[in-house]
């Protein structure tokens, strides 16, 4: 049996976590952390996720339970998961990470991490939108210079990043096929008098609305033809079921840092 532990407990993710963990064969969850200022500190996490008591409260620090767990799934902001990467690797234990938004510095801090504990990070785990990385990249490299390639994305209005960062991860596929540098290439938003669209441009598009989990579209666009490579999260528990994949498998990792391609075994 797999101990998991859980940050973000009381969030829309981290209680979908904790029901998803409840429903899958081989891991438990052994503890559910929360900033140190939330209101839930001491809750019943089942309950907090409505699925039951549980017995498992939330405490406001992962150092209060680094000996109770194996493996941490952490979605929560940079700052928070770039901290508790390093007590990880301090203290032996791995880590599911599906933050994103890090820095160079962080970065490069969790490069030298994954040489102490096996970390896997992604920017989306739901298994669906990882195929559709491949699918992209696939597409890319067979359509070449001959079309147009535009993302879009839709989230709730509570979302507070754009583009997503499932949608800049599917733009570095597609740009990682086609040798281009996205950083170079990408165009976030169009307004006004802007001449002829430059082929060799990647163009993003944002929409925040309602509760929207998540909507993700590649377009490639040639003279007569169009192809679409499309996504459409309907629960966090893809996201959630996703975590825990990955989780069962870095248990077989002792060091290194992966991503969910590999866990599915799409890095081919």
């Amino acid at each position: 049996m797999i101990n998991i532990a859980i940050t973000g407990a009381g969030g829309r993710m981290g209680k979908a976590l904790i029901e998803a963990v409840t429903q899958t064969d081989g891991l438990q969850l052994s503890a559910a952390v929360e900033r140190p200022d939330s209101s839930l500190i001491g809750v019943d996490s089942g309950e907090l996720a409505g699925i039951g008591r549980n017995s498992i409260n939330v405490v406001s620090s992962l150092q209060e339970v680094v000996d109770q767990f194996d493996i941490l799934i952490d979605f929560s902001t940079p700052l928070s998961t770039a901290a508790n990467i390093a007590l990880c690797a301090e203290q032996g234990k791995k880590i599911v990470a599906g933050t994103t938004g890090f820095d160079e510095q962080q970065l490069k801090n969790i490069n030298q991490a994954s040489e102490k504990t096996a970390i896997c990070m992604a920017s989306n785990y739901a298994t669906g939108v990882n195929l559709c990385f491949k699918l992209a990249e696939i597409a890319a490299s067979i359509l070449g210079d001959d079309v147009d390639i535009e993302i879009s994305e839709t989230h709730h209005r509570h979302k507070v990043d754009a583009p997503s960062g499932t949608a800049l991860s599917l733009g570095e596929s597609v740009a990682g096929a086609l040798n281009r540098d996205l950083k170079q290439v990408a165009v976030y938003g169009r307004e006004g008098q802007t001449g002829a669209r430059d082929r060799q441009t990647i163009g993003f598009a944002t929409q925040r609305a309602g509760d929207v989990v998540g909507d993700h579209t590649v377009l490639f666009a040639a003279e007569g033809e169009r192809v679409e490579i499309t996504h459409k999260a309907s629960s966090r528990m893809a996201f959630a079921n996703g975590a825990l994949r990955a989780a069962k498998w870095l248990n077989e990792r002792p060091t290194g840092l992966h991503s969910m391609q590999d866990v599915l075994s799409l890095n081919i």
